[in-house]
């Protein structure tokens, strides 16, 4: 089936992603607050587009592909308003939520909600999948793991935690239907195309990872302009 296919063309960008430092050393519970929630920033950056890249994706699938409008009308619904938890997670770890929402994301975060829009909007609205197999699959992979790493490391409470445990094991249901829908896609092009974005997406989400050690060493939120 596709979806094995497409798994085994990109295991490669995988590895890279989980090999990140500040992952490895998330795992090691060797990380700092600062980290954790200059990660969640760079979370509600791109979460919060995730919601609008869905509707652009609906907008734009031909008829033949009303099954698949139906799932982002689906996955809308359960997404929506998932940037506020993030904010609360923000805020149970004694940050500025506020501060948060009005920042400006990392470069390496604004390239990857960049290159998902123009996937989207210029070449293939089906391609947005590769990001979503990427973040879901990421997530539901470490995900509960790392929260419980973060909260022993940072003694942070559970309330700091909201956004990885939803996209924890309990979003095993998400990685599912995932699975059924890309099995749908039998076009050659089709699945060159969303095995192409997904080695984008695990290059442009490792460069979201790689960055929240480099601002280790930075001040506070850097406020938009």
């Amino acid at each position: 089936m596709f979806y094995d296919t497409l798994k085994a063309a990109t295991e490669a960008e995988r590895q890279q992603l989980v090999s990140s430092e500040i992952i490895e050393r998330c795992m090691a519970r060797n990380v700092t607050l600062k980290e954790y929630v200059d990660y969640l920033t760079q979370a509600y950056h791109h979460v919060k587009y995730t919601v609008p890249l869905l509707m652009a994706v609906g907008s734009r699938l031909s008829d033949e592909y009303e099954w698949l409008r139906v799932a982002v009308a689906e996955y809308i619904e359960e997404e929506i308003g998932h940037q506020e938890w993030i904010l609360n997670d923000i805020a149970a770890c004694g940050a500025d939520k506020e501060a948060v929402r009005n920042s400006r994301p990392a470069p390496e975060t604004e390239l990857m909600v960049a290159y998902a829009f123009d996937m989207v909007n210029r070449r293939n609205p089906i391609g947005f999948f590769g990001m979503v197999h990427v973040l879901e699959g990421t997530s539901v992979n470490l995900a509960d793991y790392a929260a419980d790493q973060i909260k022993a490391a940072l003694d942070l409470p559970e309330q700091a935690f909201s956004y990885l445990r939803s996209h924890g094991s309990i979003d095993q249901s998400h990685i599912q239907h995932l699975e059924m829908l890309m099995n749908r896609f039998t076009d050659p092009q089709l699945q060159e195309l969303l095995i192409h974005s997904t080695r984008m997406f695990y290059r442009l989400y490792k460069g979201v990872f790689d960055s929240v050690p480099r601002m280790q060493a930075d001040g506070n939120v850097q406020d938009a302009a």
